[in-house]
């Protein structure tokens, strides 16, 4: 069913409200906030907010509390409600919405609304910066289509909550996903636990306005980890061999990482993403870092490149006489689609105006947290899956000039909340 296109106007002013206020991983207090406004007005059953929708001590990657506040304070100088914000102290984003009509089975679809911690391109020719929602918050874009994401949830809230149906629907506004941090405290949560069907989607990802694939596989399972390395610092001139150097040891270790043999067994990932130490050029630095992730196409091999990068960093702190802590932080596993679930989307897609293209299923590439909820509801006997909304988008995701094309959140729409539909018709 659609929501018609008499919402489509909202759903761009929506997005694009969005858009102009991107916050990071644990830090979406303006965009729980407007999203909470949404679902007030649209009327739900059930409305769960920051400690409610999550598990606090499953949460990965929460800043500290400087930083916590100083995004808190900004939301409410953006106009979100004091008491809101007061809800979520703590990083204690996200919300999870409930519509329940009765007896019959319980469907959910999880949307992430993070945005990504880098600057968005000011040029004329990109278009939120020549109609005016370019991100204001300098620190933080939209630069992977969540701002989408969490338009289609609401619209498809408003679409479902509008129209007879029989059961439950849970819309899931997950933060934390570019983190990977988010996945596994909503799993966690127990709002999960009496889902039948989940579905997860994602805008662009190569695949232009008009194209629909009903079902993402090849998902990389992944793991964060940050690595520091504590040597002596010494004067570099005059002292050079009383110092330990931590930066050797950091560069060392950068080099070998990148060395790590491949596995036969599949692909295999490694990146030391963020590097850095030391203070001054003339003293021998005592302490660096790396911020880093590895990958696999199995939750296997991901561990694999644990092991081995655990081993690489450590031999490179012991060349260097340093010590070294390491750190696992965010981590999600690998999933595949059920093709119950793929069956949804593609006849829902079938009958919606504006998609040309069906295409059954895709490999992802890369990785998600959305997968530690999938896993969830697949280890619970439920069916889950992850679908592709094309957009056609300017620049590829998670750089500077990504934007998407606004004619796919109707789509987007109207493809999720046909699915929904059938999942909670369930079988004839």
């Amino acid at each position: 069913m659609s929501v018609g296109t008499e919402y489509y106007d909202w759903l761009v002013a929506l997005r694009r409200d969005l858009h102009r206020r991107p916050e990071p991983a644990w830090r979406e207090f303006y965009t729980t906030a407007r999203i909470v406004e949404e679902l007030e007005d649209i009327g739900v059953d059930e409305l769960y907010v920051g400690p409610d929708a999550l598990d606090s001590d499953a949460r990965l990657s929460v800043p500290g509390e400087k930083t916590l506040q100083r995004w808190a304070d900004r939301a409410i100088e953006a106009g979100a409600d004091p008491d809101l914000i007061d809800r979520m102290a703590g990083g204690h984003t996200g919300a999870v919405a409930v519509l329940s009509r009765g007896e019959g089975p319980t469907v959910a679809l999880r949307v992430d609304i993070d945005g990504l911690p880098r600057e968005e391109s000011a040029s004329a020719d990109h278009l939120p910066a020549a109609e005016g929602f370019r991100s204001e918050n300098p620190e933080a874009m939209h630069a992977c289509g969540h701002d989408a994401h969490a338009t289609i949830g609401l619209g498809v809230l408003r679409a479902v909550a509008d129209s007879g149906f029989e059961g439950t629907f849970k819309v899931l506004f997950q933060p934390a996903e570019e983190q990977v941090g988010g996945g596994k405290a909503m799993a966690e949560s127990g709002h999960l636990d009496d889902v039948d069907t989940l579905l997860a989607a994602h805008v662009g990802l190569d695949h232009p306005t008009g194209e629909v694939v009903a079902g993402i596989d090849g998902f990389l399972a992944v793991r964060h980890l940050n690595v520091r390395f504590s040597g002596d610092g010494a004067h570099a001139g005059g002292h050079p061999n009383r110092g330990r150097n931590a930066v050797q040891a950091m560069a060392t270790a950068v080099q070998n990482l990148y060395g790590i043999p491949r596995h036969q067994d599949g692909a295999t990932r490694v990146n030391a993403g963020r590097v850095g130490g030391g203070t001054a050029s003339n003293i021998i630095p005592e302490d660096a870092f790396i911020e880093g992730e590895v990958r696999g196409e199995t939750t296997e091999l991901m561990e694999y490149m644990w092991d081995e990068a655990t081993r690489v960093v450590e031999g490179a702190a012991k060349t260097h006489d340093c010590t070294v802590t390491i750190e696992r932080d965010g981590e999600a596993p690998s999933a595949k689609s059920d093709a119950a679930a793929v069956d949804l989307v593609a006849d829902a897609a079938a009958t919606v105006d504006g998609v040309e293209t069906i295409r059954r299923r895709d490999d992802l590439g890369g990785s998600e947290d959305a997968t530690v909820l999938m896993r969830r509801v697949q280890q619970q006997g439920g069916t889950a899956g992850y679908l592709c909304i094309g957009t056609d988008h300017p620049g590829g995701h998670h750089t500077a000039s990504f934007d998407v094309d606004e004619r796919s959140l109707q789509i987007g729409v109207d493809v999720v909340t046909g699915a929904v539909h059938s999942a909670l018709r369930g079988p004839e």
